[in-house]
């Protein structure tokens, strides 16, 4: 059985190192020059590091078994950690229940309608009634319009940017679902990371899948997916082609539209879903910026929307005994910041970051970084399993798996490990002639 993996993201390589372990020759086509796609790499100088910021949750459970499932497992390493707001020009921590009650923009019943909220919303499990309903609107009608400008907005703002007030209900519940049951889960309100970043995950599952006689095709655009002469499935790349008994896409939908042929899918509806993308400057210095891993920034003329300390999780030993800062803005994907000079990003930002931490002396600055995404993730607007677009697979040796489908889940890499997972559960039949071992229940 061979089979062909469009995409070498987290999703793709996920994918990969579960059937190639099934004995399944599998052969993957990457674009960039390095795998990973969001979840990808930098070279920072002195070390190697995320290109965008990722973190591990105690009950990130289909993530941390497929870490283990490579032998990745003691890799892991656990930190408790702080969040903070800067509100009314203000820095304030709320990392514990002391501080939280003692927030000063809130209120007494401003906090206890907050920690109302946080409860509800972690026990609903009717999600599609959310979907009808704006993140915005739920979170006022269940706690109140002080608690929404003073603690919930900072937060959107951070996670999407312009659109903070146009995503469902749906969104803002899985977040606070997520990190509900992290600190249930936890004796201690940890987050955890990998030594080496995910640079040593995707190092980690190349070597799995080669070892296993895979495939890895960098640098490598497909220009088109068909049914070749003789019923198997064909991947076009570079004036080349190598045909397939099953091929698997997991790129974003407008790539499918684009390269694949109609008599493989159908797709409707395409043109209804929007998507984020995102800008991030990431600082290296030799003294720490921040005492927080999230900083939620609750003012206007601060241009990025967030300050994430890395370095208050991650241990500096594992960073060239350097500090690393991230400070990302999410935008519609369309936006023309999108498509600006570096230069300019960097100068704005920079601006930004003097208004933040005016007392932060230049000459601690190592390197200064801009990152860039188009597509990190579709926007769950209004009725969103409803609206987004309808894939239907048209042969039975060709398959879509992308985070379109991720309807009920905030975009992380424990969704990603889940949909493989389920992916796996439902399909591996088709794959290998036999039941299916991966019978989790999803």
């Amino acid at each position: 059985m061979t089979v062909g993996i469009i995409g070498g993201g987290f999703l793709g390589m996920c994918l990969a190192t579960k059937l190639s372990s099934q004995n399944i020759q599998v052969e993957i086509f990457e674009s960039q020059d390095q795998l990973g796609g969001l979840a990808t790499w930098e070279n920072y100088g002195d070390f190697f590091w995320d290109r965008f910021y990722h973190v591990i949750l105690p009950n990130d459970n289909y993530l941390l078994s497929f870490l283990e499932e490579c032998g990745l497992g003691d890799s892991l390493k656990w930190k408790k950690t702080r969040t903070g707001y800067y509100v009314d020009q203000q820095f304030y921590s709320i990392s514990s229940s002391a501080e939280f009650l003692t927030f000063p923009p809130l209120d007494l019943l401003s906090k206890i309608r907050l920690a109302f909220t946080i409860y509800y919303g972690s026990m609903l499990k009717d999600w599609e009634k959310l979907e009808t309903i704006t993140s915005k609107q739920w979170l006022i009608k269940t706690g109140g319009s002080k608690n929404y400008e003073k603690f919930w907005k900072p937060l959107l703002l951070a996670k999407l940017g312009e659109f903070h007030d146009k995503v469902s209900a749906v969104f803002i519940w899985s977040y606070i679902k997520r990190l509900f049951e992290a600190r249930e889960n936890a004796n201690k309100e940890e987050m955890g990371f990998l030594k080496g970043g995910y640079k040593s995950v995707f190092d980690k599952l190349a070597q799995i899948v080669e070892n296993n006689k895979g495939k890895i095709h960098l640098s490598t655009r497909v220009d088109n997916v068909e049914l070749d002469t003789t019923g198997k499935i064909a991947v076009h790349y570079g004036g080349m082609n190598r045909s397939f008994d099953k091929v698997v896409f997991t790129g974003p939908t407008t790539l499918l539209k684009n390269t694949v042929s109609p008599k493989l899918v159908e797709i409707k509806n395409l043109s209804d879903i929007n998507y984020l993308g995102v800008v991030c400057m990431v600082l290296v210095t030799t003294k720490p910026i921040s005492p927080y891993y999230v900083l939620n920034i609750a003012d206007h003329s601060i241009p990025f929307t967030g300050v994430i300390g890395m370095s208050s999780l991650v241990d500096n030993e594992y960073t060239g005994e350097q500090y690393i800062t991230y400070f990302p803005k999410y935008v519609n994907a369309s936006d023309p910041i999108l498509d600006d000079e570096v230069t300019d990003i960097r100068k704005v930002f920079m601006e930004g970051f003097s208004k933040l931490y005016p007392g932060f002396n230049s000459e601690n600055i190592v390197s200064v970084h801009i990152n860039k995404a188009r597509r990190v993730q579709p926007l769950q607007v209004l009725n969103y399993s409803k609206t987004i677009p309808s894939i239907e697979t048209l042969h039975e040796d060709f398959y879509v798996l992308n985070t379109s489908q991720f309807v009920n889940d905030t975009l992380n890499n424990n969704s990603v490990a889940k949909h493989v997972e389920r992916f796996l559960h439902e399909n591996l039949k088709q794959f290998t002639g036999a039941e299916s071992e991966f019978n989790k229940a999803i």
